[in-house]
């Protein structure tokens, strides 16, 4: 895993510490989606207690996505902590989406090679032991069949996408301006003599 490294100005950390998830339970689960069929693992890399960055993981092996182990300052405000626990959870539900979609899409698609090999009278092999394949033309029919099908469920990931991004940026909003104030009050009042 690969720590963040701040840069210089306060702001530009506080951003790319922050705008990496959105809002969580927005939408409804979907009965569509099958939650247990792939339980995608966050890594269990536990960063050193010194550290004060957000770290990445590897890629995940059922959603191709990195995961984050968000960095938990001592002194976190209440609304920091509703920030990061809304990117965690959007997390936990872009994992598990994208987890479920692989699943899927990898199983529909051995399907479909299966079925279109024995309509030709080919088995799965060639003699000399190769898995046979399907040519482009043929495999851009099951592309576009996969993407026609599953046309709502994506526009439904990408709706509840946005608004839970959306939401972030308005908790990270909230949070520079409580960050700001909390500033101005500590600053010690200039004394005319």
């Amino acid at each position: 895993m690969a720590a963040l490294r701040p840069g210089s100005e306060a702001i530009r950390l506080y951003l790319c510490r922050t705008f990496s998830g959105g809002i969580g339970r927005l939408a409804h689960e979907r009965g569509t989606e099958r939650r247990d069929a792939a339980s995608s693992r966050v890594s269990r890399f536990c960063p050193p207690r010194q550290s004060c960055h957000d770290w990445i993981g590897p890629p995940d092996k059922h959603s191709n996505l990195r995961p984050v182990h968000f960095h938990i300052p001592e002194n976190e405000s209440p609304l920091e902590q509703r920030l990061r626990e809304l990117r965690q959870e959007t997390q936990e539900w872009n994992q598990q989406f994208w987890a479920n979609q692989n699943l899927t899409f990898n199983k529909e698609k051995e399907e479909f090679i299966c079925s279109r090999l024995q309509a030709k009278g080919s088995g799965l092999r060639t003699k000399s032991g190769q898995r046979t394949a399907l040519d482009a033309e043929e495999m851009a029919d099951f592309y576009k069949e996969f993407l026609s099908k599953n046309f709502q469920k994506h526009m439904r990931y990408n709706r509840d996408w946005y608004k839970r991004n959306f939401a972030i940026t308005f908790f990270m909003g909230k949070v520079a301006l409580e960050k700001m104030w909390n500033k101005l009050r500590q600053k010690p009042k200039k004394t005319s003599s």
